[in-house]
Parts: structure tokens; sequence; C-alpha cells
């Protein structure tokens, strides 16, 4: 997923101040821009009586998973927060971490025609960092607050969507496979990017046969969705005083259980056994590593679209090219 260091071209800390103001009646003291996380832009804003809060900010043209145009990737992300909310709610989930409501009640307002904007709590604690695994305790714990949020399909909020498996952005990635006989020029990144994709062409196209193959299989099983997270990695967790809290719901829906634990688990060990002894539910081997494949390809595709596309180098593109060419990528190189 695309890393933000800086933010956003053309977007004034006014806009953002002021939309504050007309959506949550909040006067500001102060906006600290946070180049934390990745895909959405963070601020941290103080009001006039010392109350810190955490603004998230998404370009809606880089949301591919929510839709395709910015009109469709607001309604998918005001979907998504929704559920976030109805689960903290009325579904009493206290570890989602669900955004604050405007004076009208949405959870997430339009600034302009290319960005949007929700608000939470500063949750103090203890954030973890993404690409740390764990111990096999936290592990479990993890498995344990997953086995709370996968309700099946039928307790779940209205607001919530279903999500298929797939590969967000795969339609770039196949252009792009079949682009490496020509120069391309979008940027500082291009060239570099067209090279090593031609030198990983042969496996990337044999994963995303692999992939279809594990889809096919899955779909098959036809088991029943719950609701999913879609991202409880280390990076979405933080450890409280009360225990942990899971953030970033922009990707909540439904789907298979294993669209979130693949990120905690093996199948086979203590993680799993917590799950299963908490649900009753088997984990299917397969499914896993069907989200697992599906996670690197879309990392892949995204980076390639970033990078294939005009560009500068900038703080982002410079992240984007180092986790294209350092990533674990199935034995790419």
């Amino acid at each position: 997923m695309r890393s933000v260091k800086s933010p956003p071209d053309d977007f004034d800390d006014r806009r953002l101040l002021s939309s504050l103001a007309e959506g949550w009646r909040i006067e500001s003291r102060s906006a600290d821009y946070l180049a934390v996380g990745f895909g959405s832009y963070h601020w941290l804003v103080t009001d006039t009586t010392g109350r810190r809060l955490f603004v998230t900010v998404d370009d809606l043209r880089q949301k591919e998973w929510l839709g395709n145009t910015p009109g469709a990737a607001f309604d998918g992300l005001r979907n998504a927060f929704d559920t976030a909310l109805s689960l903290r709610d009325e579904g009493g989930l206290d570890f989602v971490i669900a955004p604050l409501p405007t004076a009208r009640g949405e959870t997430v307002r339009r600034i302009g025609t290319r960005h949007a904007v929700a608000l939470f709590p500063f949750i103090p604690g203890r954030p973890g960092q993404f690409g740390d695994d764990g111990n096999p305790a936290e592990r479990a714990e993890v498995a344990g607050i997953l086995a709370e949020l996968h309700r099946p399909a039928s307790a779940a909020p209205r607001s919530a969507v279903r999500r298929e498996p797939g590969i967000t952005a795969r339609d770039n990635l196949e252009e792009a496979l079949a682009d490496l006989k020509h120069p391309w020029s979008g940027g500082p990144f291009s060239q570099p990017t067209r090279d090593w994709l031609a030198r990983n062409a042969a496996d990337l196209r044999g994963q995303l046969r692999e992939f279809d193959r594990l889809a096919a299989r899955v779909a098959a099983a036809d088991r029943g969705l719950v609701v999913t997270h879609g991202e409880p990695h280390p990076g979405n967790l933080i450890r409280t005083s009360s225990g942990l809290v899971l953030v970033d719901w922009d990707t909540v829906a439904l789907a298979l259980p294993e669209r979130d634990l693949w990120l905690v688990t093996t199948g086979t060990d203590a993680a799993a056994m917590r799950y299963a002894d908490a649900t009753g539910r088997a984990i299917d081997g397969e499914a896993l590593s069907m989200y697992r494949l599906a996670w690197d390809l879309t990392d892949i595709a995204l980076f390639t679209k970033l990078l294939r596309s005009d560009h500068r180098r900038t703080a982002d593109t410079e992240a984007a090219w180092l986790n294209l060419t350092t990533g674990a990528w199935f034995g790419t190189a």
C-alpha cells in the first residue's frame, strides 16, 4: 500500500480546519501533519480546550478498492465508516476505534471533489509497527479480538458491503506486464520500474495464475461470510491501558474470515487454536494463501501504477520504489 510521507498536493490546511469547524463545530488551536501510516494522510489537531483529535484525509482517486471514481470511493468510505460506528455503538465492540460523527451524524465529509475528511479520538497508548509479527501470545490475543468481530453476515450492520477476493489495480498490473517492450517515461522511477517488472514478469504472471486457481477453489467451498476488518496488522493496533484496540476501518467488509486471519495465524499455531475455540470455525489453509497472495500482488500493482504514471521524485515515490524493490515477493529480485 502507498506510503504517505508528505501532505497531499494542492491541499491547504485552512480547508481542513474550515471543514472541522463546519462539520464538527471544532475550533482548532493547532494542526500538525503526521508523516505516518499508509494510504491516508493524518493530522493531529488540538482544539481550543486542549483536546487532541486525530484527523484523516483521503484522496478519493487513490481508493481503488472502494470505487473507481471519487464519488464511488466516497460512498464506499462512508459505508465503511458507518459500519465501524455501528460495530462500536450498536454492536458493543469497544476495541473498534470508529469516527466521531459530525453535528449532522456524518462519519465522513467531502472536501472539494478529490478529498474526504474524517475525525477520530486520539488514542493514548503504544502503537504497533507494520511488519512486526509479534510473539505467539500477542497474535493469539489479536485472534481473540477477531473472533469477536467475525459476526456472520446476518448479524452485520446494514451498511456493511460484501467484498469478493481480488487484486486491487490488477488491470493496471496486467497492462504494465504487456507493455514491457517500450520505454516508460512517466517520471524518474518509471523506467527502473519497467526494468524491475521485466526481470520478474514470469514470476508475476505465475502468481496471478496461482491466485486465480486458489480463488476458484475457495469459491467452490461456498463458506459463510463474516464482518472483517481487512488489515488487522500490528500497524493498525494500539495497546492501551484497557487492552488492544483496532484502528483504520476503511477496509471493513463482509468476506471470508481468512481475509483477516492470514495476517495473524499460519492456521496451525496458538492463534488458530484460540480462534477455533472461540468461534467453532475451521480455518481454510487455501483461503489463507489466497489472501496473502492477493495482498502482495495488490501492493505490486499499486506501486507499479504510481511509478508508471506521471510523477516526481518525492518522499512518497521514493518510498514506493524502495518498497517495490525490497519486498519479499515470493522470491522475486
